[in-house]
């Protein structure tokens, strides 16, 4: 690993920091080093309030500012060039005088889109760009997805039997166990939508919460085909995020439509009915990201294939 790359890591660790309140801005987090020391540390708590390169100036000790002279600055994404809620972070990166700035990735909110790296770059600042770029990206694809493709990210999820059901005879089944509905309950509580059809809502009268996990609870859509999905409508609300959990028709419609980026698929591989509703199939073009166990349920989940 890299000197660039361990400092980059921390930028990450740091993001996650603004998981909750960031939204919609992206997770973003920074490192100053100079002399082979940490010398500030920042990431974006709260959408409104200052991003991570302010958080991380002012950080730094009254002793250590002149060490800014020839300091490096980590940043996880391009720091921004516009006017928004706050002043361009790229224009405080110049004034403070760093010798030097490292970037994850690019930003593609149009706002953006390379300006703060070229502003940093005519200010005679040293810009180094895609250390550890996937990673990056990877931490804010929700909000690359809805900028880039002005549709919320959506996460397809199911529960299924171990022969490939996902309910008995047509009849609501009990499949994730305690912990593993605990962390469906953790994942509502990380997006900002959930959307099942009219027959689910009907039959199952789902209250689609967080009341298993602390956290705010996403926002409740049901759809039929009186009142299919606006995808464009979600984007104007600025949900950047959407986890589908079905039925199947409503699983299926998405699926063949090619409107998914991740999958989660959860398996109770000690539950087995003599039929029901089929569940969907996993779709050619999509990649294992993880494979986690808990007991005899086994949680996978997919990514979409480019």
């Amino acid at each position: 690993m890299t000197e660039d790359e361990k400092y980059m890591r921390r930028c990450l660790q740091l993001a996650l920091g603004g998981r909750q309140n960031a939204k919609p801005n992206p997770m973003v987090g920074a490192v100053i080093v100079a002399d082979g020391r940490v010398i500030g540390e920042g990431y974006h708590v709260r959408c409104g309030e200052g991003h991570a390169e302010v958080n991380a100036f002012a950080s730094v000790r009254p002793e250590d500012e002149p060490l800014l002279s020839r300091a490096t600055m980590y940043v996880s994404l391009e720091p921004c060039s516009h006017f928004g809620k706050t002043p361009p972070c790229a224009d405080l990166i110049v004034s403070k005088g760093v010798r030097r700035v490292v970037v994850g990735c690019q930003d593609d909110f149009a706002e953006v889109q390379g300006r703060g790296i070229r502003k940093l770059r005519e200010a005679g600042i040293d810009v180094t760009v895609g250390v550890l770029e996937d990673a990056c990206r990877w931490l804010n694809r929700r909000f690359f997805t809805f900028h880039r493709l002005q549709r919320p990210y959506i996460i397809l999820k199911w529960a299924q039997t171990a022969n490939g059901f996902i309910d008995n005879q047509g009849q609501a089944l009990p499949i994730s166990s305690p912990f593993t509905q605990m962390l469906a309950h953790k994942l509502r509580a990380e997006e900002d939508a959930i959307l099942v059809g009219r027959v689910t809502d009907e039959r199952e009268h789902p209250q689609l919460n967080v009341r298993h996990w602390a956290g705010n609870s996403p926002k409740r859509l049901v759809v039929d085909r009186h009142h299919p999905l606006n995808l464009a409508n979600l984007h104007a609300h600025n949900i950047q995020s959407l986890i589908v959990e079905g039925g199947a028709q409503t699983l299926n419609s998405f699926l063949e439509k090619g409107l998914w980026d991740e999958l989660r698929i959860e398996t109770n591989l000690g539950l087995t009915v003599s039929g029901g509703t089929r569940a969907p199939q996993v779709p050619q073009n999509a990649n294992v990201l993880t494979t986690e166990t808990y007991g005899q349920n086994v949680i996978t989940w997919f990514s979409k294939q480019d």
